[in-house]
């Protein structure tokens, strides 16, 4: 009695471009390609003075802001929430931190006493403007590009309030260190990200946080029933995210060596939202990606340095995110993949 064959198994290409970071690191590498040709030595590195430097480095050291916000912007919107009020929460943060290093070195403070008192002042003031957005959306019922539009708006505000109006000059080498430092040759900041990464990654695979996150996005209700703490996960995941735009604000006012509270972060939660959609997550909630915003991070800061250097009006930059956003989108359809698919598999002389 024959007995029918296996089915052959799927090709290694086939089963490369079925992964979910295929497609985005497919775009970063014909970026980063497209880059060498135009520029023989955009992908050069080179170690001196015990330091690399190159594009490659340079494009992941800028970026390095925009994928610790896009972290906490892919877990917040894996329950299907939204924070738009990263970019003035980002504000606020090298705010509060300017005014803190301003005032301790004024008052004869010496050391790394201002350097800690800063970050942790910066952080704090970031958590609780995460609490609040948590708890307008948890408690009170909020829609979520709602309940973070408000601090959106007034965030810049209370970042003004703190700085008196002013742009607040950092005058404090101990915390140039954090945006501008090196550590075994690659920018400190890279670093940051890494341990961030890490941490988040283990915390989500190796618990059953990760599982209760996809619940919760999949269905918040029936997640409820059974027995999943939604409300206090997607709170904390409010906060998670308004930490990870504060941690974001102390990378780039140690940067310029400033904060500047009117412009610090401005489109960012653009920029964050792009990442986490190209990295794979889906908006409606559900599934995610850290490693795919990451790679959605480098993406739009490749992009960023690609427009800047052919020369193109940086206006352009904007168009290019807002077309690539909607093409996320469409792509993200159901509905619009379906027609996509039924134009594609038509026949040549239509229907009979």
């Amino acid at each position: 009695m024959s007995t029918a064959s296996p089915l052959p198994p799927p090709s290694l290409l086939r089963r490369a471009f079925g992964h979910p970071l295929a497609w985005p690191l497919l775009a970063l590498v014909l970026l980063l390609v497209g880059n060498g040709l135009l520029n023989p030595g955009f992908l050069a590195l080179e170690w001196r003075d015990g330091r690399l430097y190159g594009n490659l480095v340079d494009i992941a050291n800028r970026a390095a802001p925009l994928i610790l916000v896009s972290l906490g912007m892919t877990l917040v919107i894996a329950v299907r929430g939204l924070d738009i009020s990263v970019g003035a929460v980002l504000a606020i943060a090298a705010t509060v931190a300017a005014w803190t290093i301003t005032r301790m070195t004024a008052g004869g403070s010496t050391g790394l006493l201002p350097l800690f008192a800063a970050i942790g002042a910066a952080l704090a003031a970031a958590a609780l403007c995460g609490v609040w957005n948590g708890l307008l959306v948890v408690k009170v019922g909020m829609q979520p590009i709602i309940a973070t539009l408000i601090l959106m708006v007034a965030g810049r505000g209370v970042a003004q309030l703190v700085s008196d109006g002013q742009i607040l000059t950092i005058y404090y080498a101990p915390y140039a260190f954090l945006g501008g430092g090196f550590l075994l040759g690659l920018p400190f900041a890279l670093f940051v990200v890494a341990a961030l990464f890490i941490a988040l990654k283990l915390l989500l695979d190796r618990t059953a946080l990760g599982l209760f996150v996809r619940a919760i996005g999949h269905n918040p209700l029936a997640a409820h029933v059974a027995g999943v703490r939604a409300r206090a996960i997607t709170l904390w995941l409010y906060v998670f995210s308004g930490f990870c735009a504060g941690l974001a604000g102390l990378l780039v006012s140690s940067n310029v060596a400033s904060a500047d509270a009117n412009n610090a972060g401005q489109l960012l939660e653009l920029d964050a939202i792009l990442a986490v959609a190209l990295g794979g997550t889906a908006l409606a909630g559900g599934r995610f990606s850290l490693a795919g915003s990451l790679v959605g991070a480098l993406i739009i800061q490749t992009l960023t340095t690609t427009i800047y250097a052919i020369g193109v009006p940086p206006q352009v930059n904007l168009v290019v995110k807002a077309l690539l956003v909607l093409a996320v989108l469409l792509l993200q359809s159901p509905d619009f993949r379906r027609q996509l698919r039924a134009l594609v598999t038509r026949p040549a002389g239509g229907a009979a």
